[in-house]
């Protein structure tokens, strides 16, 4: 296990300088496969968007989020899902075209509800504050995606999971940092 500094990695994400960030992750895993690592995780949705600088090289497997949670939408037989995230992960295609790659239709909240989405992460989340506000407001923006269509909600945030469960939806939940881990220790003891 490797902690990096978030702050710097902001910065880098906030500045839209994100080879530099792709670089200090993909040495980070190297130092993690030359400390015997059979396989290393990305744990942070928004980061795989440089996840192919860490696969450029590392010898051993990358397990990336995006399959892991594909296959657990897939195993649940949801198609349609709904994506929330930093607004990097709702606005930008890596994530998306993954889980689409995988036979899934994706939806983004609209404009207005991503932007409150990634202030609640970034302003309350990141900073361990939950508040039941957010949490209402991010019920609402889950309704609002359930109304378009979709079948489950993709939490494509660490964060989230500090903020919506099970009762949250009405619709399964699919909470990517857990269902990573999950398959990390399967990946480990297989």
């Amino acid at each position: 296990m490797l902690s990096v500094d978030f702050a710097e990695i902001e910065r880098l994400q906030a500045a839209g300088e994100w080879a530099p960030a792709g670089e200090l992750l993909a040495a980070d895993a190297e130092v993690l496969e030359r400390a015997g690592a059979d396989l290393v995780l990305l744990c942070t949705n928004t980061m795989h968007k440089v996840a192919g600088a860490l696969t450029a090289v590392l010898g051993v497997p990358l397990l990336h989020i995006g399959d892991v949670t594909a296959d657990a939408v897939r195993a649940a037989g949801v198609h349609r899902v709904g994506l929330l995230g930093t607004a990097f992960t709702m606005e930008q295609p890596f994530l998306s075209d993954r889980l689409a790659a995988k036979g899934l239709h994706v939806l983004v909240p609209d404009p207005v509800d991503r932007a409150e989405v990634h202030r609640v992460i970034y302003e309350e989340l990141c900073r361990g504050v939950v508040r039941e506000e957010s949490r209402d407001a991010l019920r609402a923006v889950v309704e609002r995606l359930v109304a378009e269509g979709a079948d489950g909600i993709v939490l494509g945030c660490t964060e989230l999971e500090l903020l919506l469960g099970d009762d949250d939806a009405g619709v399964p939940l699919f909470p990517t940092t857990r269902l990573h881990v999950e398959a990390a220790v399967a990946a480990a003891l297989g």
